[in-house]
């Protein structure tokens, strides 16, 4: 997937479920094909398949369990979540945390089958520890920041720039992402300057009393930056 990148996490927000996560995906799909930016969303999985249905934006799970096809229930299955419609999968997100042969394992049966990953870190010195398990991306996101409205390219930029360094050194096929506070054009371009490739973004989108409006914004510094 072309780089830089934007991926907008749905979490479990009542502004981003059902009917309302369809709304917030049609404003993604909009926007990506005016712009040529990339833009992924991760909804939640009742809601994959039919966004898949409708639209062209390409669409990451949040999560996905290392299991095969079996008696696992409510474990989610990553052969279903390519079959609804996901081209990848987020893993290991700071509200859904694993141990680290978890990641392992589930970056191994994703890949397999065809799957990107986009593996969350909280520390430069994590993410260079995952980095080494060969996924897509690895984002680093500082847990206290997450859904603050502070960004961590603005607050914290040498941890960013270290993130970055430490990622590319343990693998440089990995492309380095960064969330956390992540609100507007200037976090993105400042994130973008540090040396990542894209953002991860949740709350300043998905409950923006204007999401469009918001998104535009957000794009508007991967322009600026390229």
């Amino acid at each position: 997937m072309k780089t830089p990148i934007i991926i907008l996490n749905y979490k479990t927000y009542s502004q981003a479920s059902g009917e309302n996560a369809l709304k917030l995906s049609k404003i993604a799909d909009k926007i990506m094909k005016k712009t040529k930016v990339n833009i992924v969303i991760a909804p939640q999985f009742a809601d994959i398949y039919r966004i898949k249905r409708e639209l062209k934006v390409p669409i990451f799970s949040q999560h996905i369990d290392a299991i095969s096809p079996g008696s696992h229930t409510a474990h989610i299955l990553p052969e279903n979540v390519k079959e609804a419609g996901a081209v990848g999968t987020l893993l290991n997100h700071s509200e859904r945390q694993l141990a680290n042969d978890v990641v392992r394992e589930s970056i191994e049966i994703g890949k397999k089958l065809g799957l990107e990953i986009c593996v969350c870190a909280p520390s430069p010195e994590e993410s260079a520890k995952l980095a080494k398990f060969k996924p897509d991306y690895v984002a680093f996101e500082l847990p206290e920041l997450i859904g603050s409205g502070i960004s961590i390219s603005k607050t914290e930029p040498k941890l960013v720039e270290s993130s970055v360094q430490k990622i590319l050194e343990a693998n440089p096929d990995v492309i380095p992402l960064c969330g956390a506070g992540i609100s507007s054009g200037e976090d993105v371009y400042a994130a973008l300057k540090l040396g990542t490739k894209g953002v991860l973004v949740a709350s300043a989108f998905t409950k923006a009393s204007d999401p469009e409006k918001k998104l535009n914004e957000l794009v508007d510094g991967v322009l600026r930056f390229k």
